[in-house]
């Protein structure tokens, strides 16, 4: 059995867990025995970052040429001119009229069996395939996306949670919401959970640590903050309870954030100015993931205010390093957390100012969520995500499924 996983994603292109979980997932993939052929299609000109991913039954290809990039291309110093143009009225045409691409024959080619679409696009083509929404944040927030987004994902999402011969949701809470939005077969919608980000990179060490807590500056104790400074990541209400603490209790909390700064940073360096926090927040923006890593190893505690998450894969990744976690207690982050974290509600600064307190002046309370964060990480791995992704693709493909695959897909 061929399948085929759509890949063709730029690294470090903004798309956070999206590309945590697309490379976890080839990396687990490559790992497993069986007679299954994995086609991860990469992006045309910058797929290479994907072969660190790879196993012995994986293979990178390109990912297809249209016949107009062709054409722009072979005009050469002047079909850059041509591509900006054409791309404009591309996407005036989208802004119209969202449009869900067709494939030109290049997936059909692959001698696939089924193909994988792991992120939120996907193209129309004569095979059958799997669409993983990850989750409906546009229905819930649609003031946080422009007018031409919210469109592409409606057109988008409506066809492939149509089409699609399974529908892949990060948790079970996606799952009920895919299923309440769209009105989708519950029979087509499968939970699979994630796991933490693979290790791909050497352990850090102490002498890693000292060495990113010197490059960054950083305070002897610190609040982790990993996320991209999206609106729904709700940095706003964190810096304010940060301030509440301080001027409350008198707990001058420092707070690390990491994650590409984009359009709505302008907004947060703002708040931080208000609030009079310049001396208490630092925003690293992208730091690579060894890096990351370190943080993790210095943070007295990871802190997660998140609107909404359709997985949780930063409070994963603190269970992985040892780090105590306060998250958010909604939508999918407390059926990755369990009992293992303090939960808050972060529509409610003054709920997250409590957590903070608890979380800087409780040493029991940290050492105690330590435990059990190492104990529930054991319940996400990448090798079960792998076998149910794989249970799914032998279904979709009409392949029997054996014991373990039917048991697997029962639990989804």
């Amino acid at each position: 059995m061929r399948i085929g996983i759509n890949a063709q994603l730029f690294p470090n292109s903004g798309w956070g867990g999206v590309e945590q979980f697309l490379t976890g997932l080839i990396s687990a993939l490559g790992k497993l025995d069986g007679a299954e052929e994995y086609v991860v299609i990469g992006h045309r000109k910058q797929g290479k970052w994907l072969r660190p991913y790879l196993g012995a039954n994986q293979q990178l290809v390109a990912g297809p040429s249209s016949i107009r990039t062709a054409f722009v291309e072979a005009l050469g110093p002047l079909g850059k001119s041509v591509y900006e143009f054409q791309k404009k009225m591309r996407n005036v045409r989208q802004r119209v009229s969202p449009q869900v691409p067709e494939s030109n024959g290049f997936f059909e080619s692959l001698g696939l069996d089924v193909i994988h679409f792991p992120y939120q696009t996907l193209a129309r083509c004569d095979l059958p395939f799997i669409f993983n929404p990850h989750d409906l944040q546009h229905i819930h927030f649609p003031q946080f996306f422009p007018k031409e987004e919210l469109a592409r994902r409606e057109t988008i999402y409506r066809l492939g949670c149509r089409h699609a011969r399974a529908v892949v949701a990060d948790s079970r809470w996606v799952k009920t919401d895919l299923i309440r939005h769209y009105g989708v077969d519950p029979q087509r919608v499968f939970a699979i959970p994630m796991a933490p980000p693979p290790e791909l990179y050497r352990a850090t060490t102490d002498r890693d640590a000292e060495d990113v807590k010197r490059k960054f500056d950083l305070p002897e104790t610190f609040a982790l903050y990993p996320a991209h400074t999206w609106q729904h990541k709700n940095h706003l209400r964190l810096l304010e309870a940060i301030a509440l603490l301080r001027d409350r209790d008198g707990i001058p909390l420092n707070l690390i954030c990491t994650g590409k700064q984009n359009d709505f940073w302008r907004t947060i360096a703002r708040r931080i100015r208000e609030l009079r926090l310049e001396q208490q927040t630092r925003f690293l923006g992208f730091v690579k993931p060894d890096e990351l890593r370190a943080l993790y190893r210095l943070a007295q505690f990871v802190i997660h205010p998140s609107l909404f998450e359709g997985g949780g894969l930063p409070v994963l990744e603190a269970f992985r390093a040892g780090v105590p976690v306060a998250c958010s207690n909604v939508t999918s982050l407390p059926e990755y957390a369990g009992h293992a974290a303090l939960l808050f509600d972060p529509t409610d600064v003054a709920s997250i100012a409590d957590a903070l307190r608890q979380m800087a002046t409780n040493v029991a309370l940290r050492e105690e969520l330590r435990q059990r964060g190492s104990e529930r990480i054991r319940l996400f791995t990448w090798e079960r995500t792998a076998k149910m992704y794989r249970a799914l693709y032998r279904q979709v493909a009409g392949v029997p499924l054996s014991e373990e695959d039917s048991a697997l897909l029962a639990e989804a």
